[in-house]
């Protein structure tokens, strides 16, 4: 969380934010970061009462965005607990020559292998900032993405919850998509576009050699849902779905798996351009059934009810 510079009046005159520090926002990240790098925050004004008076604040949150800063490593505390700015930019600011991290893909990926473990983790920010040498509000952002897709719940004062991944969940969860889904074909069956299902042929593609990856393109199931324009079928894969969703992301490391689900995909996909929906329906429930390892691993007694 970084300062973020006060509003100006029409005169162009600096007033604080009315309703004190409660509407003092902190987390304009680059504006906070741009004032810092320009020198308009200069290292001799970067001590509590300082910043509380350029701003018209209480130190309260002045302290609270100072710490952000430090985590993040634009500030630096000395021995002495005088704040200084560091002269080079943090480490994870610099753009490396290879491909950047995606950390909420890394640790969401991670979390779902614990999840499989069947146990309830509970989960700090703190902790899992110095796992992943990252700073903490990049983390609590992490969560709060994957707590609104279900995977994560926080426990005020205690910290998050993970979710256990249970088998029986996902055998009711794939059931329930299967009626949905196949509800949702005979539905939109007049409202297909054959150029919409070219495009989504055309975009789910076999690796070239065996050292390509498959392209998956899943957008054929939301597609269904749109087309069958019943709120009630989009309102129970808006609730539940999220999560498994999650859970599918992650089979879609496995090569194999998504070789399988381009070629279902397309074999969908060819049933419908043709128009022959029993074909479709056939492949669609095929699909759904077949094509996610998770569904098929052997039961044990970490998957059951904690």
């Amino acid at each position: 969380m970084l300062i973020r510079s006060l509003s100006r009046d029409r005169r162009g005159s600096t007033q604080p934010r009315r309703g004190g520090d409660h509407a003092w926002v902190i987390g304009d990240r680059s504006r906070g970061i741009a004032n810092i790098r320009s020198g308009q925050i200069s290292s001799e004004g970067l001590t509590l009462n300082a910043l509380s008076k350029r701003y018209q604040v209480s130190t309260r949150p002045v302290r609270a965005a100072v710490r952000e800063l430090i985590e993040e490593r634009y500030l630096k505390k000395g021995d002495n607990g005088r704040i200084t700015i560091r002269r080079k930019p943090p480490a994870a600011a610099v753009s490396p020559p290879q491909k950047p991290i995606d950390w909420s893909a890394v640790i969401a990926n991670d979390l779902v292998r614990l999840s499989l473990e069947g146990e309830p983790v509970l989960l700090r920010e703190e902790t899992t900032a110095e796992k992943y040498g990252i700073g903490r509000s990049t983390v609590r952002e992490i969560f709060l993405r994957l707590a609104g897709r279900g995977i994560l719940r926080h426990l005020p004062r205690r910290g998050w919850q993970l979710r256990p991944f249970r088998q029986e969940d996902l055998d009711a969860y794939l059931a329930m998509r299967v009626t949905l889904e196949v509800m949702a074909l005979d539905l939109a069956w007049p409202r297909l576009v054959d150029e919409d299902l070219q495009a989504m042929y055309d975009r789910n593609l076999l690796p070239e050699s065996p050292n390509d990856g498959p392209t998956v393109d899943n957008s054929l199931h939301a597609y269904l849902i749109e087309k069958s324009q019943n709120p009630l079928i989009a309102d129970f894969f808006d609730r539940h779905g999220a999560y498994y969703n999650v859970l599918f992301d992650y089979e879609s490391l496995d090569r194999d798996a998504s070789i399988q689900t381009v070629l279902q995909h397309r074999e969908i996909l060819e049933a419908l351009l043709r128009r022959d929906r029993p074909a479709a329906e056939r492949a669609l429930v095929n699909h759904i059934r077949t094509n996610h390892p998770l569904a098929n691993r052997p039961k044990s007694n970490a998957t059951s009810s904690h």
